[in-house]
């Protein structure tokens, strides 16, 4: 098996692990997960004054806010995970509480996925929504380094031809 078949067949099965731990884990240990991840890709600035989990009973569907950028210009919503696939009736509720919030762009984030009426759905509309789903959530875990450490780097060299090239002596 050559090495990019197989980095990729260990990426799909610990984004697949990530899945599973994440789907066991508590509604609130996925709220704080979501912020951590968008501290880490560079939203907001210091996890302490970056991001907030907010999510409970009477939230409106909003479970976390992050600034969007380090002066607070703008803040990034998300929502709840779901188990099964979303559909577009939630992306509009979503919708509809970023407008209760005034807010003008969200994230929603599911461990599942999202129905082709919901994607269609967020192409259409104003609001800016990204739809992030399980999948694509491991991922960007992966590729950020949140709830997976390192165990083993490997450098891969190839021959140099400039090294070797004689007529610039």
């Amino acid at each position: 098996m050559c090495a990019p078949v197989a980095h990729q067949n260990l990426r799909r099965r610990l984004a697949s692990e990530l899945l599973d731990k994440i789907k066991s884990c508590s509604p609130a240990f996925f709220e704080r997960l979501v912020v951590d991840l968008l501290v880490t890709m560079g939203y907001g600035g210091s996890r302490q004054d970056a991001g907030q989990a907010i999510g409970r009973t009477g939230d409106d569907g909003i479970d976390g806010i992050i600034k969007e950028d380090w002066l607070g210009l703008d803040a990034v919503y998300q929502a709840k995970r779901w188990s099964g696939t979303v559909g577009r009736p939630v992306v509009q509720a979503f919708a509809g509480s970023l407008e209760g919030h005034r807010a003008r762009k969200g994230v929603l984030i599911t461990t599942s996925r999202f129905s082709p009426d919901a994607l269609e759905y967020v192409g259409r509309i104003e609001k800016r929504i990204v739809l992030i789903d399980g999948q694509h959530l491991a991922t960007l875990m992966i590729d950020h380094g949140v709830g997976v450490s390192k165990v083993a780097t490997y450098e891969i060299s190839k021959l140099d031809l400039d090294y070797f090239d004689e007529g610039g002596e």
